[in-house]
């Protein structure tokens, strides 16, 4: 009846994941109960849990990234701690929880922190970016973010019903073949991935087809703003390399379920091939993330510097240039593996070569500088600090490119140090700035400029104590995922890691307490007129938050920075752009598509792992009634009238005017 589930399932004999579970479900309970008492229910269910808007469907994507992050930092804690208390002993975590501990900070940290989050910003930017009024296929959006909370739910199921993989972020075959993790931490991995895959892929097909179809009049490729450019590249990356990982993930889910032989040690199985497959996917995934961040650091740099983007036309270059290259380089992850030397040298050459791309970036961002009014806003700060660190971490990317040098560093705190150095600051920073910068246009009102800036100084900070040492002891020979250690050599470097580790909890504080005050005090925060930054594209011409339409009429784009222009020819005659007549405006209909699917899909993934293929086949059978259902819809639009469309939009015109008028005519 219930497959391979029983009460061994339950770890209570392990205090410390029982008792996180317990508190996760104190923590739930309590949130839910304040929902019920409150009467929310009706306001989320309409407002949010259906919505088809891509702007909240951006703003849940970033929930979930900031819950999974706080979550994989516990992980991180967990692991810093262990190792500085396991120097010449056994520390708190036993060796099959520890594994368990890394592997799980790994996953959650790429597939359900950085991709929400990085996802989340551009389901919300890129439309209003690009002129428009949703995204191509606003339901399909909705699926998409419910399949990736499904693969972040199942888990943190495995926190407290079985087990996770000991297999590290990327079950290696063949050690997450069944002859060697006979449990179910392996299939948690495995179908938490697959379903949140495909939503990852959904969104790739959906925001490609945004960007290349649904422009706003007059918008040319190359009138684009340079986030519409990284988003692009970086969905062209997600369809091209998610439906690697699928294939490959699955091969592995046929080895363990039904005996094939892919990734085995006989019966012609290759272990090699599921490194070059997994690989081949883990790169490119790597600049999906990144790509993203680059474009909000452009777009900041810009703002803060008070300048168009210094080179424009050579940063799409290097961004389309680091979209194809990315694909030539995944073998520098196992140089070590036996390829032979001509093979590595193209490799290495390949590797040393995409950092030209970021190289033209970098130097157009401190051209971009030169010679504007620099302001040291919040996200300006993050900006600058990830082009110190991510120089750094760029430079030790490159010599780990060159394979001998890689033969001595792979598999070391080196190699550890320098992912997280690149990871960190061109990704976690790049989602901070874009959080704080696009913060007003989503909510209203401006997050705290002095916790801001107090969260960023102590972050940074704690970042550079806890990975510049783990360059040393990499250097001095230490490998990861050590669960203890018995060289004393290295005990300094790692306390102060851990010290670090402290530095970064404080910084972690301060960004929480941040959004607190700014919420408590959002009435001194407002914004009113859609502008706080002086910003230079199309989302700052709507009002703060942007209507449900996002523009009562499309712009027409003439330029690089269609609304710098429209806002400049404001203050020189002092009035905002005349009004014509209003029209009533079709947008899709709320659908419970998107909740109801991933509903299914967490009966389908959890029957899946615990063998429960009665509940697999009810889970399927759902989510196909589910799509039948929706298919044969009678009204997928609404019609707000030509009224109500006028009326929002006078208000935020006349905020519009007001800031216009506070502008000192040109002399």
């Amino acid at each position: 009846m219930l497959g391979k589930l029983d009460w061994s399932a339950i770890p209570f004999d392990q205090p410390i994941p029982l008792g996180a579970a317990f508190a996760v479900f104190l923590a739930a309970a309590a949130v839910l109960c304040w929902i019920s008492l409150k009467g929310y229910w009706p306001y989320l269910w309409s407002e949010w849990i259906t919505s088809v808007d891509h702007k909240r469907i951006g703003v849940m994507y970033i929930v979930l990234a900031m819950l999974m992050l706080l979550r994989g930092f516990v992980d991180a804690i967990m692991m810093r701690t262990q190792q500085v208390l396991a120097i010449h002993g056994p520390g708190y975590l036993p060796p099959e929880h520890y594994d368990q501990i890394f592997s799980a900070h790994g996953t959650i940290m790429i597939f359900f922190a950085a991709m929400p989050f990085i996802i989340g910003l551009m389901n919300f930017v890129v439309p209003l970016q690009l002129g428009v009024r949703d995204v191509a296929f606003p339901t399909l959006n909705s699926v998409s973010f419910w399949l990736t909370a499904t693969g972040a739910l199942l888990v943190n199921i495995s926190l407290v019903i079985g087990e996770f993989a000991r297999t590290g972020w990327l079950p290696y075959a063949p050690l997450s073949e069944t002859t060697y993790s006979p449990g179910v931490g392996v299939d948690y991995y495995l179908w938490s991935i697959q379903i949140s895959g495909v939503g990852t892929l959904l969104t790739g097909v959906n925001l490609v087809t945004t960007i290349l179809k649904m422009r706003a009049p007059g918008m040319g490729y190359l009138r684009m703003p340079m986030f519409c450019w990284t988003s692009l590249a970086s969905n062209l990356l997600i369809v091209a390399a998610f439906p690697i990982l699928t294939a490959t993930l699955a091969m592995l889910t046929l080895d363990r379920y039904l005996g094939f032989h892919f990734f085995t040690n006989e019966a012609g199985g290759n272990q090699m091939m599921f490194v070059n497959l997994i690989w081949a996917w883990g790169h490119p995934e790597v600049y999906i993330l990144v790509l993203p961040a680059f474009g909000i650091f452009s777009e900041i740099f810009s703002t803060f510097s008070s300048k168009p983007l210094f080179g424009y036309r050579s940063m799409v270059a290097a961004t389309m240039f680091i979209c194809i290259v990315s694909f030539m380089v995944w073998l520098h992850h196992f140089f070590t593996m036996g390829a032979g030397a001509d093979v590595n040298a193209a490799f290495g050459i390949a590797t040393s070569v995409i950092a030209v791309g970021t190289g033209v970036k970098i130097y157009n961002w401190l051209f971009t500088m030169y010679g504007g009014r620099v302001r040291f806003d919040t996200p300006m700060l993050w900006a600058l600090a990830f082009v110190t660190t991510f120089t750094v971490g760029g430079m030790t990317g490159v010599l780990l490119a060159v394979p001998p040098a890689d033969f001595v560093l792979h598999n070391s705190l080196f190699l550890v140090a320098h992912f997280h150095n690149v990871i960190i600051s061109g990704v976690l920073f790049g989602a901070f700035a874009g959080f704080t910068y696009w913060f007003p246009k989503a909510f209203g009102f401006r997050l705290h400029e002095g916790w801001g800036k107090a969260a960023f100084w102590v972050t940074l900070v704690g970042y550079m104590l806890v990975f510049l040492p783990l360059y040393i002891v990499g250097l001095l020979g230490m490998t990861r995922r050590l669960q203890h250690i018995d060289m004393d050599l290295w005990a300094p470097w790692l306390v102060v890691a851990a010290f670090g580790v402290l530095v970064m909890i404080i910084g972690a504080a301060l960004q929480i307490m941040q959004l607190v005050v700014s919420v408590r005090h959002r009435d001194r925060l407002r914004d009113e007129t859609g502008d706080p930054w002086d910003g230079r594209s199309l989302e700052w011409s709507t009002s703060s938050p942007p209507p449900a339409f996002n523009f009562a009429r499309l712009p027409h784009v003439e330029n690089e920075e269609p609304y710098w222009s429209i806002k400049q020819r404001g203050i020189e005659e002092q009035s905002a752009e005349t009004e014509a007549a209003y029209e009533p405006i079709e947008i899709p209909r709320n659908s419970p598509t998107g909740f109801v699917t991933a509903f299914f899909s967490t009966l389908i993934g959890f029957a899946l792992i615990w063998h429960i293929w009665w509940l697999a086949i009810v889970g399927f059978i759902g989510a196909y009634a589910t799509f039948v259902v929706f298919a044969w819809r009678d009204h997928g639009d609404y019609e707000i009238p030509a009224d109500e469309v006028a009326r929002i939009d006078r208000n935020g015109r006349a905020a519009q005017l007001a800031f216009l008028r506070s502008w000192e005519r040109p002399v």
